[in-house]
């Protein structure tokens, strides 16, 4: 019996989009670095490569990150003694930035909100840099924070996907202890497939996002079902 559904975040419960990563570091750097481009460019072309670096270690290791770790592997080219206001306003327009460009699904509010209606507990499982507070701004302002049991930020964690750990902290976070009972929805053959199938989930793959070459792993694995409307979830886990 389905006792919990727990959904990837970028991807799954947001349409996929490509982004240009180095537009929004420059957003960042143009603050930081107020009136120099040229710093301001160094700036932002070394957080691109210290967030690449970063998710790097993802693929191979599955080692969990931060924002701030990003910044702080830049921070030779940080500018000297930056008002915290200053730091503040830089991050935000980061922030404003992704937000822009990840907007929740229209159908996962009535989604969840179904689910829900039949007893099932709900969560999130996202592996990410962004702090907490970010992603409940973001479920905030479009209307589900409070449709999830629970919320589970790799930044909270030391694992990212598919590490067992990450997928096990998430079942502790929604309260429940059988993986059988579990059903992960994600964008992602192998952090999100191949992950909650390891540790005993059903697996849901939604299939429409274009991951970068540079964070693909090839894996043999198979879902349990293929998901092409959210809106199709709550029949789709009623069959089983």
């Amino acid at each position: 019996m389905i006792e919990a559904v727990i959904f990837d975040w970028g991807g799954t419960l947001t349409p996929w989009n490509r982004i240009d990563n180095l537009e929004g570091w420059r957003l960042l750097a143009d603050v930081l670095h107020d009136g120099d481009a040229e710093r301001a460019a160094a700036l932002a072309d070394a957080l691109l490569a210290a967030e690449d670096a970063r998710w790097a270690a993802v693929r191979d290791e599955h080692r969990a990150f931060t924002l701030e770790q990003v910044l702080a592997d830049a921070a030779h080219h940080h500018p000297a003694d930056v008002p915290a206001q200053v730091r503040e306003s830089a991050l935000a327009l980061h922030r404003d930035f992704w937000f822009g460009q990840m907007p929740t699904d229209p159908q996962a509010a009535p989604t969840l909100q179904a689910l829900r209606e039949r007893g099932l507990k709900l969560g999130v499982l996202s592996s990410t840099s962004w702090p907490r507070e970010w992603h409940e701004a973001r479920f905030r302002s479009d209307g589900v924070l409070d449709l999830f049991d629970a919320c589970v930020w790799s930044s909270d964690l030391e694992w990212t996907k598919p590490h067992p750990e990450a997928f096990r902290a998430a079942m502790d976070a929604v309260g429940v202890d059988d993986p059988g009972a579990c059903v992960y929805v994600g964008d992602r053959p192998y952090d999100d497939i191949s992950g909650a199938k390891a540790v005993g989930m059903r697996a849901v793959f939604v299939p429409h996002s274009d991951i970068p070459a540079a964070q693909q792993v090839p894996v043999d694995v198979h879902p349990d079902a293929v998901l092409h409307r959210l809106a199709d979830l709550p029949d789709l886990i009623a069959a089983w």
